[in-house]
């Protein structure tokens, strides 16, 4: 497509930072945003969330009015009894005060005086703290009395993180991702499959979707179709750009039985004509589809495969920009994937602690009573120590093929993919848990969320307080890979 940019190459920016609706299917160039100076990837990964790293981030801003959800009735009653009683007491004091006439009396008065009002103000500071906490929400409570809630372990538990060759990441911001998520929430209302169990939830079809619309690709091809959606996605995106699917059973078998999608401008290499993707001969099916340029080609992996393979695959056919959807956290999953390969103890927020009475373990054990994918020492180590894939195996093909390697070849994975990497970029989540009720994934192993917990404001502007909060418990780790040209 000559017309367009070429991949991670945005051309020229647009002043307006206040979103804008569009209509659904509207193209926008998003290439045509101009990013700030992007910071290298791993400082994010690094830092810890008990500050804000990004100081260009929307949840920075000083004087939002929309930022917090408006305070109950019941709220600004008490309040104001507590300050009506601040008011008799102080009155009360001053009239006292005006009894005493020597200046011993009248400097304890004074005494006096400030004690009450100290005391008084800490009422009304008590009370409205405890007004704040939710009754039925146990992970608000966890947070407000620290038992290990929401975010207070990130730097404990860290956010292992592929290095880059060269340090350099992607070139869309913050903004960008937030003018798209104001663009993809009305299009993603209109999705034929409303309920995607065991599929794409809100936050990676955004992801894929964003993504495939910065990238702009000449030709997108998936691994794994399951019932269409990823492919529906992938269509809203780029509506003219052909598309390759690969997936051992044809969406349309799913037409059967209730909502699924199949793509007009889509060739399917599934059901009886299931070729998996390391077997296809990728010269000749790119040379019907007229595409040359191969670094103008988006790979999707869905396919729960050893990612350490579909990379392998990848570079031997010679497509360089990659997005796997389900990046597992180390010690869950059903393949060897990117995050397991880099959680090395060389990287700041790798590599972890198997020694039962250590604080990691603590932790560990104590986060597990909140979210259901943190995993605690028992389910992380094995034998010798093996804290790296599942115990220390490398799993394939469907949990299928669960084969042990050693810490030395675990090792030599994690190079392996440092010596290739150009770009490694991990998905945030859309929004914190407090705003989605999601309780999967644990926040203190994700990146900083795209919409901060607290900004109830922009995240019911931007359309995401009509979503049911189910679609956002499917969040994996999405990420996104650029392979340097070989």
């Amino acid at each position: 497509m000559a017309s367009q940019s070429p991949m991670l190459s945005p051309s020229s920016h647009s002043q307006s930072t206040t979103p804008t609706h569009r209509h659904p299917h509207h193209n926008t160039n998003y290439s045509s945003f101009q990013p700030n100076p992007s910071t290298v990837m791993l400082d994010r990964a690094l830092s810890t969330r008990r500050f804000n790293p990004h100081p260009d981030h929307p949840s920075t801003a000083a004087a939002d009015s929309d930022s917090t959800a408006p305070p109950s009735s019941s709220d600004d009653s008490k309040t104001k009894k507590h300050q009506n009683l601040l008011f008799r007491i102080t009155n009360r004091a001053s009239n006292y005060l005006t009894r005493f006439s020597s200046g011993y009396h009248l400097v304890c008065a004074f005494v006096a005086l400030f004690a009450l009002f100290v005391l008084a103000s800490s009422l009304i500071f008590t009370s409205r703290g405890f007004v704040c906490i939710s009754s039925y929400d146990p992970v608000s409570r966890a947070r407000f009395f620290g038992f290990d809630g929401l975010e207070s372990d990130f730097g404990a538990l860290g956010v292992p993180w592929c290095r880059s060759k060269h340090g350099k990441t992607v070139e869309w911001t913050s903004k960008d991702l937030l003018k798209g998520l104001e663009e993809f929430v009305p299009i993603y209302e209109t999705r034929p499959i409303k309920n995607n169990l065991y599929g794409m939830g809100f936050d990676h079809s955004f992801g894929l979707w964003f993504m495939a619309r910065w990238l702009k690709p000449d030709l997108m091809i998936e691994s794994g179709a399951f019932k269409g959606h990823s492919t529906w996605v992938l269509r809203q995106a780029m509506p003219n750009t052909p598309i390759i699917s690969l997936s051992p059973r044809h969406p349309e078998k799913y037409l059967k039985k209730g909502p699924a999608y199949v793509d007009g401008n889509c060739t399917y290499f599934a059901g009886k004509d299931f070729v998996d993707f390391g077997s296809v001969d990728w010269p000749k099916v790119l040379h019907k589809h007229g595409v040359t340029d191969l670094s103008r080609v988006l790979i999707f992996f869905d396919d729960h495969q050893n990612e350490l393979k579909r990379i392998e695959q990848a570079l031997k056919a010679g497509f360089r920009h990659l997005v796997f959807e389900d990046n597992y956290d180390t010690g869950t999953g059903d393949h060897y994937s990117l995050r397991q390969i880099c959680d090395q103890s060389y990287i700041r927020g790798g590599g972890h602690s198997c020694f039962k009475d250590s604080d990691e373990a603590r932790i560990r054990s104590r986060r597990k009573k909140f979210w259901e994918k943190a995993v605690d020492i028992e389910e992380l180590c094995g034998p010798g120590e093996a804290w790296w894939g599942v115990r220390g195996y490398m799993r394939d093909n469907f949990n299928h093929s669960n084969k042990a390697i050693s810490y030395q070849q675990h090792f030599q994975n994690s190079r392996y993919i440092e010596s290739i990497l150009d770009v490694y970029w991990e998905l945030p989540p859309v929004a914190g848990p407090s705003l989605t009720h999601q309780t999967r994934y644990d926040p203190a192993r994700a990146p900083s969320p795209i919409v901060e917990d607290g900004r109830y404001g922009l995240f019911q502007r931007l359309g995401l307080a009509k979503l049911d909060n189910s679609v956002f418990n499917g969040y994996t780790q999405m990420v996104y890979l650029q392979i340097s040209e070989q």
